[in-house]
């Protein structure tokens, strides 16, 4: 077991090292993360459209 004052020291070195990203970099990568979202919310809706539609043609023929 390390002594709490030592454990307390290298914590605050290892946050030191710690590399935060700039407010432009937050900025990129919020707006990409939505791009991304909004284009798989898109592809899986017309994935189900589409398998909505064939199955809804398949049915239609066996009844």
């Amino acid at each position: 077991m390390a002594n709490p004052i030592q454990f307390i020291n290298q914590t605050r070195a290892e946050i030191a090292k710690v590399v935060w990203p700039t407010r432009r970099e937050v900025l990129l990568t919020t707006v990409m993360v939505f791009i991304m979202a909004t284009l798989t919310a898109v592809f899986f809706a017309l994935v189900d459209i589409l398998i909505r539609t064939g199955l809804q043609g398949l049915l239609s023929l066996f009844s």
